[in-house]
């Protein structure tokens, strides 16, 4: 079975810079839809930041774009969101997560639409 494992979460200040990574066992990890989720407290747990197979794709979330950068490493099977200038309201825990083909019915924005997860990392912005 697949696993993620997310790392790189911390206490920033707000306008400062975080890089999350992701690393997934597996060796069809070139094959796989990859997203970042997140969750406030007291929230639902919403959409970040997502990037098709290929790499040639990527979606964002309205309240990250022009902010966060999702890239990915095949050669590593590990994928990173990039956060700068990073606000309060940022402040959540930060989810992983992958998705297998086929891709035809995928929502890059649904959470159900995912297959594997990784444990939540903590970001915490300090205004």
């Amino acid at each position: 079975q697949v696993q993620l494992v997310e790392s790189g979460g911390g206490l920033v200040q707000a306008g400062g810079s975080l890089r999350l990574s992701c690393e997934a066992s597996g060796r069809t990890f070139s094959r796989y839809a990859l997203g970042w989720f997140r969750q406030a407290p007291g929230k639902e747990r919403e959409f970040v930041a997502a990037i098709s197979s290929s790499g040639g794709s990527t979606y964002y979330a309205d309240s990250v774009k022009g902010r966060f950068t999702i890239s990915r490493d095949n050669a590593k099977s590990t994928w990173y969101l990039q956060m700068t200038s990073l606000k309060a309201e940022d402040t959540a825990v930060y989810y992983c997560a992958a998705r297998a083909p086929p891709f035809t019915a995928w929502r890059t924005g649904s959470s159900n639409d995912y297959d594997y997860w990784g444990q939540g990392t903590q970001v915490t912005v300090s205004s």
